[in-house]
């Protein structure tokens, strides 16, 4: 598959002339300033990141749902020994923690911890739960061959989120412009990784987070869970439908629930909670924290009704080694790490199907 970019200036009814002139530490400059360039949803963490095999990795990044992206710049050639390269680099950064993650990111951002640029950059914390991360891998260069093509291909075939993002400069009224095209699209990656992993189990993952804005114990009285403050909060909420099963976990607490749904998500202003002196507005509760009551538009808290199958207060919460976390409210996860979880909480729990 050849990509040749071309950009025409339709006032004088001509093609730009290509640029070369560009190092591929300006390249690395420019990214490093600006991510964007690349991708909205990368934080840079680490430039020239050398690993313990003595190879040094362009750009190390995390994702919003906090996965190493490695990133690697090749101007003038994409060749097979790049791809090569970008997998051993892979394997070295599947190995590495919460804390070496935190390291590599205060030699680059000394001023700024990581749970703080993590949050300015997506709005959410980090979450603590950093193992068995998917690893991306992002080549970025101007061409490539048929037979990198080929082995990319069949990576993307056995699980390897891996991906080809192309560029090339142009010169136009004694300005350089800079355009961009992928390989595959990124979501389509994704999916197909997906697609390799383990079935998935049926079972929903509801991350319960901010102790600021809710509380633990007025979902376990009143039979709810929410969240808000954002749509990167809310909108995952939306994949749940009325019989599905939840099992809650409050970050750096433990998990404290497992429900069904019983009514799909709603902007709190607008759900009614059967309560013993019968039907109230969510906010008429007593409630012991805001829910972002009065915030701005955008930034509303969602509601989901829940039947409780099992809850516990925070005092036994249930958090052991090997657990799965994430970052997103809702997600459906597709990994053993999240079916030794549920079994796990079902023995401790006593819960048999």
């Amino acid at each position: 598959m050849a990509i040749k970019q071309t950009i025409w200036d339709l006032d004088q009814k001509v093609a730009l002339k290509p640029s070369i002139n560009i190092t591929e530490k300006e390249l690395e400059d420019l990214i490093d300033s600006d991510i964007n360039f690349l991708s909205e949803d990368w934080l840079v963490i680490g430039r020239q990141v050398r690993t313990k095999h003595g190879g040094i990795i362009d750009l190390l990044c995390l994702n919003s749902s906090g996965n190493p992206v490695i990133v690697e710049l090749k101007r003038n050639m994409t060749p097979r020994e790049v791809t090569a390269q970008a997998l051993d680099y892979a394997s070295w950064a599947k190995k590495l923690n919460a804390e070496n993650i935190a390291e590599i990111h205060s030699l680059h951002s000394p001023d700024k911890s990581l749970n703080d640029a993590f949050k300015s950059r997506f709005g959410v914390e980090l979450s603590e739960d950093y193992d068995d991360k998917d690893i991306q891998i992002v080549i970025v260069g101007t061409e490539m061959d048929g037979s990198t093509e080929r082995i990319i291909s069949f990576l993307q075939e056995y699980g390897i989120e891996i991906n080809v993002l192309f560029f090339n400069l142009f010169e136009h009224d004694g300005k350089r412009l800079l355009s961009r095209a992928w390989m595959f699209e990124p979501d389509q990656v994704s999916k197909t990784s997906e697609s390799s992993k383990v079935p998935w189990n049926g079972e929903y993952y509801f991350s319960y987070g901010d102790e600021e804005q809710r509380a633990w114990e007025d979902a376990s009285k009143y039979g709810f869970v929410s969240g808000g403050g954002g749509p990167w909060y809310s909108n995952t909420m939306q994949m749940l439908a009325v019989g599905d099963r939840i099992w809650v976990n409050i970050p750096r607490t433990g998990y404290v629930g497992v429900g069904t749904v019983k009514d799909v998500a709603k902007p709190a202003q607008e759900t009614i909670i059967q309560t013993e002196e019968g039907p109230r507005s969510f906010y008429d509760l007593n409630l012991h924290a805001n829910y972002n009551k009065n915030t701005l538009p955008g930034n509303e808290e969602f509601v989901i009704l829940v039947d409780w199958q099992k809850q516990v207060p925070l005092s036994e919460a249930v958090r052991e080694y090997g657990f799965f976390g994430n970052q997103n409210t809702v997600c459906k996860p597709k990994t053993d790490k999240w079916n030794f979880t549920v079994n796990r909480l079902k023995e401790i729990w006593d819960i048999d199907k």
